[in-house]
Protein backbone atom coordinates (compact mmCIF):
# COMPACT_ATOMS: atom_id res chain seq x y z
CA UNK A 1 0.00 0.00 0.00
CA UNK A 2 1.27 3.48 -0.86
CA UNK A 3 3.07 5.40 1.88
CA UNK A 4 1.46 8.61 3.16
CA UNK A 5 3.88 9.60 5.91
CA UNK A 6 7.26 8.32 7.00
CA UNK A 7 9.10 9.59 10.05
CA UNK A 8 12.61 8.37 10.80
CA UNK A 9 14.71 8.72 13.97
CA UNK A 10 12.63 11.61 15.29
CA UNK A 11 13.85 13.29 18.46
CA UNK A 12 12.14 16.16 20.23
CA UNK A 13 13.63 17.93 23.22
CA UNK A 14 12.45 20.82 25.35
CA UNK A 15 14.84 23.12 27.20
CA UNK A 16 13.86 24.93 30.39
CA UNK A 17 16.16 26.50 33.00
CA UNK A 18 19.09 24.42 31.81
CA UNK A 19 17.10 21.19 32.01
CA UNK A 20 16.59 19.04 28.89
CA UNK A 21 13.38 17.01 28.65
CA UNK A 22 13.22 14.36 25.95
CA UNK A 23 9.64 14.24 24.67
CA UNK A 24 10.42 11.86 21.79
CA UNK A 25 13.50 9.67 21.53
CA UNK A 26 14.34 8.06 18.19
CA UNK A 27 10.83 7.43 16.85
CA UNK A 28 10.41 5.81 13.44
CA UNK A 29 7.11 4.77 11.88
CA UNK A 30 5.15 4.77 8.65
CA UNK A 31 1.53 5.60 7.92
CA UNK A 32 0.27 4.14 4.67
CA UNK A 33 -2.78 5.29 2.77
CA UNK A 34 -5.96 3.76 4.21
CA UNK A 35 -4.28 3.06 7.59
CA UNK A 36 -6.09 3.68 10.88
CA UNK A 37 -3.33 4.06 13.47
CA UNK A 38 -3.96 4.46 17.20
CA UNK A 39 -1.20 5.88 19.41
CA UNK A 40 -1.52 4.84 23.06
CA UNK A 41 0.40 5.40 26.27
CA UNK A 42 0.23 7.13 29.66
CA UNK A 43 -0.02 10.91 30.04
CA UNK A 44 3.27 12.62 29.30
CA UNK A 45 4.65 9.83 27.13
CA UNK A 46 4.85 12.02 24.00
CA UNK A 47 1.61 11.06 22.18
CA UNK A 48 0.39 14.58 21.41
CA UNK A 49 3.91 15.77 20.60
CA UNK A 50 4.23 12.98 18.06
CA UNK A 51 0.81 13.80 16.57
CA UNK A 52 1.74 17.48 16.23
CA UNK A 53 4.94 16.58 14.42
CA UNK A 54 3.06 14.19 12.13
CA UNK A 55 0.57 17.01 11.41
CA UNK A 56 3.36 19.48 10.56
CA UNK A 57 2.35 21.67 13.51
CA UNK A 58 5.69 21.17 15.29
CA UNK A 59 9.25 20.46 14.20
CA UNK A 60 11.54 17.77 15.60
CA UNK A 61 15.05 18.59 16.79
CA UNK A 62 16.40 15.65 14.84
CA UNK A 63 15.14 13.16 12.28
CA UNK A 64 13.50 13.05 8.89
CA UNK A 65 9.88 13.39 7.77
CA UNK A 66 8.52 12.51 4.33
CA UNK A 67 4.89 13.42 3.62
CA UNK A 68 3.31 12.49 0.29
CA UNK A 69 6.78 11.90 -1.11
CA UNK A 70 8.12 15.30 -0.07
CA UNK A 71 11.01 15.61 2.37
CA UNK A 72 9.89 18.31 4.79
CA UNK A 73 13.38 19.49 5.65
CA UNK A 74 13.55 20.83 2.10
CA UNK A 75 10.35 22.87 2.42
CA UNK A 76 10.01 26.36 3.89
CA UNK A 77 7.29 27.17 6.42
CA UNK A 78 4.96 28.61 3.79
CA UNK A 79 5.03 25.41 1.71
CA UNK A 80 4.59 23.27 4.83
CA UNK A 81 1.50 25.30 5.71
CA UNK A 82 0.10 24.81 2.20
CA UNK A 83 0.73 21.06 2.46
CA UNK A 84 -0.99 20.96 5.85
CA UNK A 85 -4.04 23.01 4.77
CA UNK A 86 -4.62 20.94 1.66
CA UNK A 87 -3.94 17.44 2.90
CA UNK A 88 -4.39 17.16 6.71
CA UNK A 89 -7.50 17.53 8.85
CA UNK A 90 -7.45 17.85 12.66
CA UNK A 91 -9.94 17.04 15.39
CA UNK A 92 -9.41 17.61 19.11
CA UNK A 93 -10.78 16.52 22.47
CA UNK A 94 -12.19 20.00 23.12
CA UNK A 95 -13.64 20.36 19.59
CA UNK A 96 -11.91 23.77 19.02
CA UNK A 97 -14.97 25.26 17.35
CA UNK A 98 -15.32 29.05 17.14
CA UNK A 99 -18.14 30.08 19.47
CA UNK A 100 -19.00 33.24 17.52
CA UNK A 101 -19.59 31.36 14.27
CA UNK A 102 -22.61 29.26 13.39
CA UNK A 103 -22.27 25.56 12.66
CA UNK A 104 -22.39 26.28 8.92
CA UNK A 105 -19.71 28.97 9.27
CA UNK A 106 -17.44 26.74 11.37
CA UNK A 107 -17.48 24.02 8.72
CA UNK A 108 -17.06 26.56 5.93
CA UNK A 109 -14.02 28.29 7.47
CA UNK A 110 -11.20 26.12 6.02
CA UNK A 111 -12.74 26.48 2.55
CA UNK A 112 -12.57 30.27 2.87
CA UNK A 113 -8.87 29.97 3.74
CA UNK A 114 -8.42 27.84 0.62
CA UNK A 115 -10.20 30.51 -1.45
CA UNK A 116 -12.91 28.13 -2.64
CA UNK A 117 -15.75 29.96 -4.38
CA UNK A 118 -18.99 30.57 -2.48
CA UNK A 119 -21.17 28.19 -4.49
CA UNK A 120 -18.77 25.29 -4.05
CA UNK A 121 -18.33 26.10 -0.35
CA UNK A 122 -22.09 26.01 0.21
CA UNK A 123 -22.46 22.67 -1.57
CA UNK A 124 -19.57 21.08 0.35
CA UNK A 125 -20.86 22.28 3.73
CA UNK A 126 -24.45 21.24 3.02
CA UNK A 127 -23.32 17.79 1.88
CA UNK A 128 -21.26 17.30 5.05
CA UNK A 129 -24.04 18.48 7.36
CA UNK A 130 -26.50 16.17 5.65
CA UNK A 131 -24.15 13.21 5.95
CA UNK A 132 -23.60 13.80 9.67
CA UNK A 133 -27.29 14.55 10.27
CA UNK A 134 -26.70 18.06 11.57
CA UNK A 135 -28.35 20.07 8.77
CA UNK A 136 -31.07 21.21 11.18
CA UNK A 137 -28.36 22.80 13.34
CA UNK A 138 -26.83 24.92 10.54
CA UNK A 139 -27.70 28.26 12.15
CA UNK A 140 -27.03 27.19 15.73
CA UNK A 141 -23.88 28.13 17.63
CA UNK A 142 -21.50 25.53 19.13
CA UNK A 143 -22.59 26.08 22.73
CA UNK A 144 -26.17 25.22 21.74
CA UNK A 145 -25.08 21.71 20.73
CA UNK A 146 -24.29 18.59 22.73
CA UNK A 147 -20.71 17.32 22.95
CA UNK A 148 -21.39 14.61 20.40
CA UNK A 149 -22.92 17.10 17.96
CA UNK A 150 -19.99 19.47 18.42
CA UNK A 151 -17.54 16.71 17.59
CA UNK A 152 -19.50 15.87 14.45
CA UNK A 153 -19.20 19.51 13.44
CA UNK A 154 -15.46 19.39 14.14
CA UNK A 155 -15.08 16.27 11.98
CA UNK A 156 -17.14 17.86 9.19
CA UNK A 157 -14.90 20.94 9.34
CA UNK A 158 -11.80 18.74 9.19
CA UNK A 159 -13.17 16.95 6.12
CA UNK A 160 -14.25 20.09 4.26
CA UNK A 161 -10.92 20.44 2.45
CA UNK A 162 -11.00 16.74 1.46
CA UNK A 163 -7.76 15.84 3.29
CA UNK A 164 -5.82 12.63 2.77
CA UNK A 165 -5.13 12.25 6.49
CA UNK A 166 -7.19 12.97 9.60
CA UNK A 167 -5.31 13.44 12.88
CA UNK A 168 -7.41 13.04 16.02
CA UNK A 169 -6.22 13.92 19.53
CA UNK A 170 -8.42 12.12 22.10
CA UNK A 171 -11.53 12.65 19.91
CA UNK A 172 -13.91 11.01 22.43
CA UNK A 173 -12.26 12.27 25.61
CA UNK A 174 -15.16 14.61 26.48
CA UNK A 175 -18.01 12.35 25.37
CA UNK A 176 -20.31 9.89 27.12
CA UNK A 177 -20.28 6.24 26.07
CA UNK A 178 -23.12 6.54 23.53
CA UNK A 179 -21.59 9.53 21.76
CA UNK A 180 -18.15 7.91 21.97
CA UNK A 181 -19.42 4.90 20.06
CA UNK A 182 -21.14 7.13 17.48
CA UNK A 183 -17.98 9.12 16.82
CA UNK A 184 -15.74 6.05 16.64
CA UNK A 185 -18.16 4.35 14.24
CA UNK A 186 -18.09 7.48 12.10
CA UNK A 187 -14.27 7.51 12.06
CA UNK A 188 -14.22 3.81 11.19
CA UNK A 189 -16.60 4.41 8.27
CA UNK A 190 -14.43 7.27 7.00
CA UNK A 191 -11.40 5.01 7.15
CA UNK A 192 -13.27 2.35 5.18
CA UNK A 193 -13.77 5.02 2.53
CA UNK A 194 -9.96 5.27 2.25
CA UNK A 195 -9.28 8.18 4.62
CA UNK A 196 -6.07 7.64 6.59
CA UNK A 197 -6.52 8.29 10.32
CA UNK A 198 -4.00 8.71 13.13
CA UNK A 199 -5.60 8.89 16.58
CA UNK A 200 -4.15 9.52 20.01
CA UNK A 201 -6.23 7.81 22.68
CA UNK A 202 -6.20 6.45 26.23
CA UNK A 203 -9.19 4.22 25.44
CA UNK A 204 -8.70 0.55 24.60
CA UNK A 205 -12.27 0.50 23.27
CA UNK A 206 -11.45 3.32 20.85
CA UNK A 207 -8.17 1.68 19.82
CA UNK A 208 -10.10 -1.46 18.85
CA UNK A 209 -11.44 0.47 15.85
CA UNK A 210 -7.90 1.00 14.54
CA UNK A 211 -6.06 -1.33 12.17
CA UNK A 212 -2.73 -0.73 13.92
CA UNK A 213 -1.75 0.34 17.43
CA UNK A 214 1.57 1.64 18.71
CA UNK A 215 2.37 2.01 22.40
CA UNK A 216 4.55 4.84 23.65
CA UNK A 217 6.40 5.08 26.94
CA UNK A 218 8.84 7.83 27.88
CA UNK A 219 9.02 9.07 24.32
CA UNK A 220 9.79 5.70 22.77
CA UNK A 221 7.78 3.06 20.91
CA UNK A 222 7.62 0.05 23.22
CA UNK A 223 5.06 -2.05 21.37
CA UNK A 224 3.19 -2.49 18.08
CA UNK A 225 0.15 -4.57 17.21
CA UNK A 226 -2.37 -5.05 14.41
CA UNK A 227 -6.11 -5.56 14.86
Amino acid sequence: MESLLQISNIKKMYYSSGVITKALNDISLEVRKKDFLAIMGPSGCGKSTLLNIMGLLDKPNEGNIIFLGQQLSKLNEKNKAILRKNHIGFIFQNFNLIDELTIFENIELPLIYLKINKLERRKTVNDLMERFKISHKANFFPKQLSGGQQQKVAIARALASKPQALLADEPTGNLDSKNREDIMQLLWELNQEDLSIVMVTHSLADADYASHIIHLLDGQIVGKQSN
